[in-house]
């Protein structure tokens, strides 16, 4: 009885040592991702993400990372394409790790929808119709996420813009978003909590027309 206790108190402290370092290792690379070191914490998350084999937040995030940055860097062809391409790496890994995930759906919509920003052109037409159909399927699995409903109103905004079509329609679809993420509580910490900034700004941005 006594080493079955010894056993099961060693196994503790191995997972409580554990969830510490998972903690603090993402602590790290959100620091770094806020002091606008892209590089530096898509590499921390990848390391997290070789560890915990399990989990699907550290490539999450080390694309994440890579695709807004991507916005930044549309002008260059050959960066971006590189970029990008690591990133989509990243979600595959994610992923592979948790099926029929909305949130990981919307970071490739994302990702597809950098492409299309640096070249319409190339893009539009074969990515368009992908872009449509992940936000229809993560709508259908997780209707009240907050984060499915305001990129699909932007990116539809954005379609809706470039062809000279009516917007308001998509502002109300962000501003209902609003409410969603009055309700919305991550499952854990380090969970998909991003979104409502934008939300505000868009929504203000609507109104101000």
């Amino acid at each position: 009885m006594y080493k079955i206790a010894i056993t099961i108190a060693l196994f503790l402290t191995t997972m409580l040592q554990a969830q510490t370092t998972y903690q603090s290792g993402m602590t790290k690379a959100f620091a770094l991702w806020e002091d606008g070191k892209m590089a530096e914490a898509s590499n921390v998350f990848e390391r997290i993400a070789t560890v915990e084999k399990q989990n699907w937040l550290p490539s999450y995030y080390a694309a994440q990372v890579l695709i807004l940055d991507g916005f930044s860097i549309l002008k260059d062809k050959e960066a971006l394409d590189a970029q990008l391409k690591k990133a989509q790496a990243f979600v595959d890994a994610a992923s592979s790790r948790s099926k029929d995930n909305a949130e990981i759906m919307v970071l490739q919509a994302l990702l597809y929808t950098v492409y299309v920003a640096s070249d319409g052109a190339t893009y539009g037409m074969t990515l368009s119709g992908k872009i449509n159909a992940l936000y229809v399927k993560a709508n259908q699995l997780a209707p009240d996420n907050p984060r499915v409903m305001l990129s699909k109103a932007e990116w539809d905004m954005g379609s809706a813009k470039f062809f000279g079509q009516d917007t308001q329609p998509f502002c109300a679809q962000i501003e209902k978003s609003l409410q969603l993420f009055t309700n919305f509580k991550p499952e854990t910490a380090f969970d998909p909590n991003w979104g409502e900034a934008r939300a505000k700004q868009l929504t203000a941005t609507c109104k101000a027309q």
